[in-house]
């Protein structure tokens, strides 16, 4: 079996990390500083989970079909639907939200940072 894998430059993988990093703590503490409610934090903190664990499984499942390693459709399918939903979840919940348009955007932006 050839596998035909690129490396990544240590740049591009520091990065990733730095914004993965940085995405998730800016996210944890706007959450932590923010008026909601008890219920509220742990609608957005469970869509951050949900999303974070999607977009590594399809990004893993990706990079296997690449490389040749089997993996199977139905799990292909449903991280592209959970990562789908999660970012479902966070557009209807900041939609719905009584945030100043600034919150939404600051919610909105450190939750892509640490999924892309």
């Amino acid at each position: 079996m050839n596998v035909n894998s690129t490396n990544t430059s240590p740049a591009f993988n520091f990065m990733s990390w730095l914004a993965l990093v940085g995405g998730v703590v800016v996210y944890l503490i706007g959450l932590w500083r923010s008026d909601m409610a008890l219920n509220e934090r742990g609608y957005y903190f469970s869509v951050m989970l949900l999303g974070l664990f999607a977009s590594v499984s399809l990004q893993k499942t990706v990079r296997d079909r690449i490389e040749g390693i089997k993996t199977s459709h139905i799990y292909y399918i449903a991280c592209v639907a959970s990562f789908a939903i999660a970012i479902l979840l966070l557009a209807i919940g900041l939609w719905n939200a009584t945030l100043l348009p600034s919150e939404k955007g600051f919610y909105a932006i450190a939750f892509f940072l640490c999924l892309f």
